[in-house]
């Protein structure tokens, strides 16, 4: 198998970066002043989580403090533990503390609004991390294509069980772009190549996707194939359908963290949509560095999908 690949701070200079920041649409606000340098080693970095309960945000974690370390830079992390009221809290906690630049994962990407907004109020630029923000301004996106591994996710349920097969489908957070744009991509899809019979939220978790999946088992016990919006999902799909004696039925998820490859390599997931979250940890620390010394920044930087199988 392939490898996996208010207060307003002395900071409010940052605000006027030469690239500006990213608003709601993508596009660049008119600031035009160049931002004060701050060398890497000067740095903190506020790093706020959706979940760490999650292994794909681990990685995640990882990549940012990695990077950091290797620059000498501070990294303050505060979980959220996929409650938005938790993440504005530990959000205001590091505008507090005079973070430098804040890299955010939001649990979900219109109710961080308020948050992105109380940063730059107080002068703090902001990066998000695989989810967008509905609102605020931020410097940049790090993230995959979501859109796109929702279709390479339906393509491959085509390719392995035919066109009209019966699927179901597992969404993530409500709310949350990235289960947004993963529904979007897939149903690009399968609206025209496949039976989308049920789709339901499972918030991106394990258990919920046990809990779910039992239940669309009920009355979709004759389905194909489930696609699941990230490893977790599929992971606790898979429990279920095993549990209830179902065979053949294929599972797709979208991540590639650990367990979920060591599961396609047992024969138990037919494929997840890889993406690589410590690169994009590093990448997001990378593009801080930048913005900082006054270079441009792309509204979106991508991070690359690879779709994992057995083969």
């Amino acid at each position: 198998m392939k490898k996996l690949f208010g207060l307003l701070t002395i900071f409010t200079m940052f605000l006027l970066g030469a690239c500006g920041s990213a608003t709601l649409e993508g596009e660049q606000s008119d600031e035009s002043e160049k931002v004060a340098e701050i060398s890497p080693d000067e740095m903190t970095i506020g790093l706020s989580i959706s979940t760490l309960n999650n292994p794909f945000f681990g990685q995640l974690q990882e990549g940012v403090e990695d990077k950091a370390e290797e620059n000498g830079t501070t990294v303050r992390t505060v979980d959220a533990q996929d409650d938005t009221a938790t993440q504005i809290n530990g959000i205001d906690d590091l505008i507090q503390q005079g973070v430098d630049v804040l890299l955010i994962n939001p649990v979900d990407s219109d109710a961080i609004t308020p948050a992105i907004e109380s940063a730059n109020a107080a002068g703090i630029p902001v990066i998000t991390l695989d989810r967008s923000s509905e609102g605020g301004e931020v410097v940049t996106l790090i993230a995959s294509d979501n859109v796109q591994g929702g279709e390479m996710a339906a393509e491959h349920i085509v390719e392995l069980v035919g066109e009209n097969a019966k699927v179901v489908q597992l969404e993530g957070t409500p709310g949350a772009s990235a289960a947004n744009e993963r529904g979007e991509g897939f149903n690009n899809v399968a609206n025209e190549k496949l039976d989308v019979v049920d789709s339901q939220s499972a918030n991106f978790s394990r258990s919920e996707g046990l809990t779910v999946m039992e239940n669309l088992l009920q009355s979709n016990s004759d389905i194909d194939a489930v696609f699941a919006q990230n490893d977790e999902m599929a992971l606790g799909a898979i429990e279920a359908i095993e549990a209830a004696g179902l065979e053949d039925i294929v599972v797709i998820g979208f991540d590639g963290n650990e367990d979920a490859l060591a599961q396609i390599e047992e024969g138990r997931l037919d494929a997840t949509v890889a993406q690589q979250p410590y690169e994009m940890g590093s990448l997001a620390v990378q593009a801080a560095y930048d913005y900082v010394s006054g270079k441009d920044v792309e509204n979106v930087i991508s991070s690359p999908l690879e779709l994992m199988t057995a083969e």
